[in-house]
């Protein structure tokens, strides 16, 4: 418990540090005449969140924003190769702090925005339930969904819980792997996989059942943006940062199960 606070704690005080962006838009917006869409690279387990945020922040700004949602090591290779994006928004914070050491972010923008959960799924047509880590050895649970872990922070968080749990060994020849984590969830949902472990944020649909995973199986799944060093759409990018980290943006982001910077 002592170490869950403190790192809570040190979120807390990271995110302020970085200038408080938790304060709604406070400045009549327009948007520049002829302005490219606002792009933004983001994790695949933010599609529920964003896509739902977005709408919002496009009625109140008249921003269009148009995204591409991936795996966080793999987006984070496209910025690196020019990729044309004004925002990117990583599952794993050390992707951007990555990118910020090759001066590919603008400075003073990286923000934390949530800390991730992960969940095990199980297939509902798949006819097994898998109560907790254990029930993955199951011989009725063939093939186990996850993300990459290569380069997909929450696969790299499901193996954690494996390993931690003492069996990664055993399970590892059931593993299929996903691109991203909503891949990995289709393997679970079109019953190619019996059972997955993928991101709460994605978690709640028809096809699957889900339980959490004890955090403490694996390293935090600290989140966070920063805008991209280049963009013409820097402020755009950051007023969606602040957007985000906002009353409308926190309220959606804590309905898709994230934890937030701030919040026990």
């Amino acid at each position: 418990m002592h170490m869950k606070v403190l790192r809570l704690l040190v979120i807390v005080a990271f995110t302020f540090s970085l200038g408080g962006c938790a304060a709604p838009l406070d400045r009549t917006y327009t948007v520049p005449k002829n302005a490219r869409p606002l792009t933004i690279a983001a994790a695949a387990d933010l599609q529920f969140a964003f896509q739902e945020i977005a709408e919002r922040f496009e009625e109140q700004t008249g921003e269009r924003v148009v995204f591409s949602f991936g795996s966080t090591g793999n987006l984070a290779k496209q910025i690196e190769q020019g990729a044309p994006v004004d925002l990117f928004a990583a599952a794993n914070v050390q992707f951007v702090q990555d990118l910020q050491d090759k001066g590919l972010i603008v400075p003073g923008t990286q923000q934390l925005y949530a800390v991730g959960r992960i969940v095990l799924v199980s297939s509902r047509a798949g006819g097994v339930e898998v109560a907790g880590l254990t029930g993955l050895l199951d011989a009725r649970v063939s093939k186990v969904a996850i993300a990459n872990p290569n380069h997909a922070p929450y696969g790299m968080a499901a193996k954690q819980a494996l390993v931690a749990a003492g069996l990664w060994d055993q399970i590892q020849p059931k593993l299929v792997y996903g691109e991203n984590v909503r891949q990995a969830l289709q393997f679970v949902q079109t019953g190619n996989a019996e059972a997955g472990i993928v991101a709460l944020s994605v978690a709640n649909v028809p096809e699957v059942t889900f339980s959490l995973i004890d955090e403490s199986l694996h390293e935090p799944l600290e989140q966070a943006m920063a805008v991209i060093r280049g963009t013409p759409r820097e402020q755009a990018a950051s007023d969606f940062i602040k957007f985000v980290n906002g009353p409308e943006g926190r309220k959606i982001m804590r309905k898709y199960g994230f934890v937030l910077p701030g919040e026990v």
